[in-house]
This record gives C-alpha cells, sequence and structure tokens, in this order.
C-alpha cells in the first residue's frame, strides 16, 4: 500500500510508467511543486517545445530586447494554460514572488525572473515551462495505484542539467528499474 505523508509528493518527480494511457505522457518525468488533499501540480521537464522559440517570447513580452538575447530553451510543463509561464529555478534566485518547493528548487511566474535569465541576472540552473500539469484530488493517488507512475527525488542535476532526451531513463535509473523488465501487467492484491 503506498502512504502518502503530509506534504504528500510536493518536491517529488514524477516517471511516467510504459502503460501511461495519456499519450501527451508517455516518457515524461514531471516535477511536483504542489500535491495535497486538494489535488496536484507539476510540470514536465523534459519536453522541449520546438514550435516557440524564447526570442519569440521576449517579443511578446515587455523585455528589452534592444541587446541579442542568447538562445533558452521552452519546456512542455504540461497541457493546461500553455501560454502561461512558469520558471523552475535553483535557490540562489529568490524574489518577491519565488516559492520555494524542497529547499533546492523553487519556482517563480514574474516577468523579472524571465528578463533576469535572459540577461544572464538569474538563477544558476532553469527551466522555462510554458504550461503545466495538475489533478484532481485523489486522482494522483489514483493514478499511481495503478501504475501509471514511478516516484522518485529528484536533484537538481537530474532537474536542470541533464539532457532532456536523458532524463526519464535516468530517472528510472534512479530508482534501480530496468525498463526492459518492467512488466506493464500488474494485479492487486
Amino acid at each position: 500500500m503506498i502512504q502518502f505523508s503530509n506534504n504528500y509528493l510536493t518536491g517529488k518527480c514524477l516517471i511516467s510508467t510504459p502503460n501511461m494511457e495519456d499519450e501527451r505522457f508517455s516518457q515524461t518525468l514531471i516535477y511536483i511543486c504542489s500535491h495535497s488533499k486538494e489535488g496536484a501540480m507539476g510540470f514536465v521537464v523534459n519536453k522541449k517545445i520546438k514550435e516557440f522559440s524564447f526570442a519569440d517570447l521576449a517579443n511578446q513580452l515587455p523585455i528589452n530586447t534592444l541587446r541579442p538575447i542568447g538562445p533558452l530553451a521552452l519546456h512542455q510543463g504540461g497541457p493546461l494554460e500553455k501560454v502561461r509561464g512558469f520558471v523552475l529555478h535553483t535557490t540562489d534566485y529568490i524574489k518577491p514572488d519565488t516559492v520555494v518547493i524542497d529547499g533546492q528548487i523553487a519556482v517563480s511566474s514574474s516577468i523579472d525572473v524571465i528578463t533576469d535569465i535572459a540577461f544572464g541576472n538569474g538563477p544558476k540552473d532553469n527551466l522555462i515551462a510554458l504550461g503545466y500539469a495538475s489533478w484532481a484530488p485523489k486522482q494522483l493517488e489514483s493514478e499511481i495505484i495503478n501504475n501509471s507512475w514511478l516516484v522518485t527525488t529528484p536533484t537538481p542535476e537530474l532537474v536542470f542539467r541533464t539532457k532532456d532526451e536523458d532524463k526519464w531513463q535516468r530517472a528510472m535509473d534512479s530508482i534501480g528499474i530496468d525498463i526492459d523488465r518492467l512488466c506493464c501487467y500488474t494485479g492487486h492484491a
């Protein structure tokens, strides 16, 4: 039986299993920013947006783009509110709107963090996500019990510094799962 603590899965990562039924979450790694009896919210951290660039985003925001901005990756944070931006980042950068999740990782959503990142004054490590994933009360718990997700404790190395295409496998490796030996069919006693 899975036990959930008072802070539930806040600060953990979900690893989609091969029997994930929702194609949008196939081979995803999701960082959970908030999980309580009211539900959960998190960001996919291993899927880049290919059709929209940081320069496109900067042009839509009140960011002074007179100076050249280097290329920065945008991530598909999830299927909800895809035009809303969030920044997961290390805790070396704290502003009034910043929410510290677990002592190592925080989230901010102001225009200031985007501007600071664009001009090299932002957090040491960061991940810009457009959109988010969300679960209703007890929905995530049910999906875990039904073997759609595995849970791991992430590190800043995994979330920020591992190549996106390697994050899912590295997360599996971190909990000792050999995907080739994982059975898609399980029962409940």
